[in-house]
């Protein structure tokens, strides 16, 4: 396995630098003198000397890509903090000057088919995600999904919120697709503990947003501070694909893809303890069958819990349960599939699997 570099300490504290992986360091006053065979340097600034001894040892080195918004070779996910860097809730139009609302600008001005440049820095950010999403989970986590337009103040939105407290009371860390809706509610209420009166009334004061920036910083304005946990267990998984949803303040950390496709393998895949599928449109269905191929033929492993909340939703409004029940009769999936209107129901098959 190679080790990853990020820090200048840790690289002066390695005796052996073959096969590691420095990312993002400012190397022009360094000579390390340590080999370097098979080295991988992802956006380092070398001197002269090192980099001649670098190239001699068939390090590869990719230099940092100018004239980016965003960080190529990251190491960590983003958090909403640094999403929303230089926001101001008194002016919400400032949202249009937020490093996600600039990044989501410059991705869509490259197309969902980008020159070959702007295809590799999007595809190695996306990988680099992916890494550093490796390294914070821990356990089996659970996902949820459901709808976007889900307005804060329904009640549906405070169901999303009661079955995020449930989970978070389980003691599971909780994926979300990281947006709007369903997307944001469910992590609320893993923050929150419970469906916190006030709080859902002041947050109902911008219910939604619409197309322009001013609306959506609206929006982020009327969400309050929430407690942080010390090991983060509200976890979203957005794209820039759909960046005209803004990631939801209720997650601690936000995994942001610019491919949805990746992003959306992704999220399925590292939801080992299962999946709970809230009432949702075309996107909520694609993720159904995408995870039960997964549990079907078990390419990512075991099969995991499939919990459909809302019986008459998933029956007779969108049927997808009765079909994806007829597919796992007889298979291993079968045990783990749930049609439910209770919660309790549902937190106890995952608590049966989890253990």
């Amino acid at each position: 396995m190679r080790i990853e570099i990020t820090g200048h300490d840790q690289l002066r504290a390695q005796p052996d630098l073959r096969k590691a992986v420095i990312i993002g360091l400012d190397l022009t006053r360094e000579d390390v003198r340590v080999p370097l065979d098979g080295a991988l340097f992802l956006g380092c600034t070398l001197g002269e000397s090192m980099q001649r001894r670098a190239e001699a040892a068939g390090a590869l080195i990719f230099p940092v890509i100018p004239d980016l918004p965003y960080d190529v070779y990251r190491s960590s996910l983003y958090t909403p903090a640094e999403l929303f860097e230089g926001f101001d809730p008194a002016n919400p139009a400032s949202y249009a000057d937020t490093p996600d609302a600039v990044i989501y600008r410059h991705s869509k001005r490259q197309g969902h088919h980008p020159d070959p440049l702007h295809a590799l820095a999007e595809r190695l950010h996306d990988h680099s995600i992916t890494e550093a999403l490796d390294e914070v989970l821990t356990g089996s986590p659970v996902a949820v999904m459901g709808g976007h337009a889900l307005a804060r103040g329904s009640d549906g939105y405070r169901n999303a919120v009661e079955l995020g407290a449930a989970l978070g009371k389980s003691g599971f860390t909780v994926l979300t697709g990281g947006g709007p809706g369903a997307m944001e509610a469910v992590p609320l209420g893993v923050r929150l503990g419970s469906p916190d009166t006030e709080v859902l009334r002041d947050i109902a004061k911008a219910p939604s947003f619409g197309s322009d920036d001013e609306s959506i910083g609206r929006w982020l304005a009327a969400f309050p501070e929430l407690p942080h946990f010390d090991i983060p267990r509200t976890i979203g998984i957005p794209t820039w694909f759909y960046g005209h949803e803004p990631p939801n303040p209720a997650c601690e950390l936000h995994a942001k893809y610019f491919a949805n496709s990746v992003r959306e393998e992704g999220l399925l895949t590292v939801a080992t303890g299962g999946i709970v599928y809230t009432p949702g449109k075309a996107g909520t269905v694609q993720e159904v069958f995408q995870d039960f191929t997964q549990n079907y033929y078990g390419s990512v492993g075991p099969a995991a819990p499939m919990v459909f909340l809302g019986k008459a939703f998933w029956t007779d409004e969108v049927p997808a349960a009765p079909l994806v029940q007829k597919l796992a009769a007889g298979r291993e999936a079968e045990q783990w599939i749930l049609v439910t209107d209770d919660v309790d129901e549902a937190i106890e098959l995952l608590v049966k699997y989890a253990g």
